[in-house]
């Protein structure tokens, strides 16, 4: 015979505790081995990692707008000193992106340039695979780099989700683990549980172990829930976000953070997943416009939030793409796959600035600017400095760290 987790839940809790759950709420709210638990110290450092798929153009996000040799490779594309917001004699950001140079004169926004890895794979779904994983060619790799950092820090007599996907995507490698659970949700509101009934219990069945380990996780959910209601009512005076999907994502990940659930992993995406919006081929000027312009209002508005709330010390966003692009345009006012591409990070604790220098633009990997940085060096830095996580568990082998955080 078997039984659904519904029919279950309803032999060992009660009917009329479960009909009090809403039908909207996702199943892993009704896994009490994976509830969200409360965090009562609620000053744990996170991460939020933001993918840009597709293949960002590195050159024409941060531009080397005096470099004759990017003058000479993009006849349509080039930016010139007139475009850019500078940053300094040499680079520029992109036009549309004149809120992230804010960030970054405020100490708010790094610039990890030349980040890659050495034969890097230009296929998307490969190339996405390896910054997943951290293990770059190994096909037979199910878990990703945050997923086992989830289960390095997973306590099995504690009900805690340590990481979670906010995103309108199937829930990615990088957050596959061994044994933890990341739930996918598009709202805060997800974690909203109706108000149980008075006659309903949850303090459990002291005589069953069974029975008290799920009425155990459903308080722990009840609670989680409490505390979410409680930041959505608080809403009040805080930043107003732009109408794009990634600042939703982003504002939904401060409504988190700020519920104290112990959620510590965040992943969301711009471009649409797969061969996404900053995959451009042809016609790049205005496509790429569009995205950067997303990306830069929706980062600036992350960050205003956080230092609203006073939590911009506990926070640090990632940027990642699966690879950079050509020098070259390709003959359709576009540019094709390269290799390595600047991140970007977000918060309040980084030593700002850029970090290393501009890839050179006559030695070159094919035709794509050369990585000097390994991009398992800054998972390393992030794992180890900033979420106190065991990076060589994580990653399999022991990475120098980066000079990004401060102290």
């Amino acid at each position: 015979m078997t039984a659904t987790r519904r029919d279950f839940l309803k032999t060992v809790c009660g009917a009329s505790t479960l009909m009090a759950l809403s039908p909207a709420v996702p199943e892993f709210l009704l896994r009490a081995s994976q509830a969200a638990a409360p965090d009562p110290e609620g000053r744990q450092t996170a991460l939020v990692v933001v993918q840009l798929s597709g293949g960002n153009d590195g050159l024409n996000t941060v531009v080397p707008y005096t470099n004759d040799a990017y003058g000479r490779g993009r006849t349509t594309l080039r930016l010139t000193g007139k475009d850019v917001h500078k940053i300094d004699d040499e680079l520029g950001f992109h036009p549309s992106m004149e809120r992230t140079l804010r960030l970054f004169r405020d100490g708010q926004l790094s610039v990890v340039q030349g980040v890659g890895y050495p034969n890097s794979n230009r296929n998307h779904d490969d190339a996405l695979r390896d910054w997943h994983t951290a293990r770059p060619g190994e096909i037979a790799c199910q878990t990703g780099w945050l997923g086992r950092a989830m289960d390095a820090v997973s306590d099995p007599n504690r009900p805690s989700t340590p990481g979670v996907c906010v995103a309108p995507l199937p829930k990615p490698v990088l957050m596959n683990a061994e044994a933890t659970v990341a739930p996918t949700v598009t709202s805060a509101s997800q974690y909203v549980l109706r108000d149980l009934p008075q006659s309903a219990s949850v303090e459990g069945n002291s005589e069953n172990p069974l029975v008290g380990f799920v009425s155990r996780g459903l308080a722990v959910s009840y609670a989680s829930s409490r505390q979410v209601q409680d930041v959505l009512k608080d809403s009040g005076n805080r930043v107003q976000y732009p109408a794009y999907p990634l600042a939703e994502q982003l504002k939904t990940v401060v409504e988190l953070v700020r519920a104290k659930l112990g959620i510590r992993m965040f992943f969301t995406e711009l471009g649409g997943g797969g061969i996404g919006g900053f995959d451009n081929h042809a016609n790049q000027r205005d496509n790429h416009a569009a995205v950067l312009h997303e990306l830069s209002e929706s980062l600036a508005a992350f960050s205003d939030d956080l230092r609203h709330y006073k939590l911009q010390d506990d926070v640090l966003l990632m940027t990642f793409s699966e690879f950079g692009r050509t020098l070259r345009e390709n003959g359709r006012r576009g540019t094709d796959h390269g290799a390595a591409a600047p991140v970007l990070l977000v918060g309040g604790r980084l030593r700002g600035g850029l970090v290393g220098k501009h890839p050179s633009l006559t030695d070159l990997d094919g035709d794509s600017p050369r990585h000097h940085t390994d991009y398992r060096e800054l998972y390393a830095t992030i794992l180890d400095q900033w979420l106190g996580m065991p990076s060589q568990k994580v990653l399999g082998k022991q990475y120098k760290h980066i000079e990004i955080v401060r102290g």
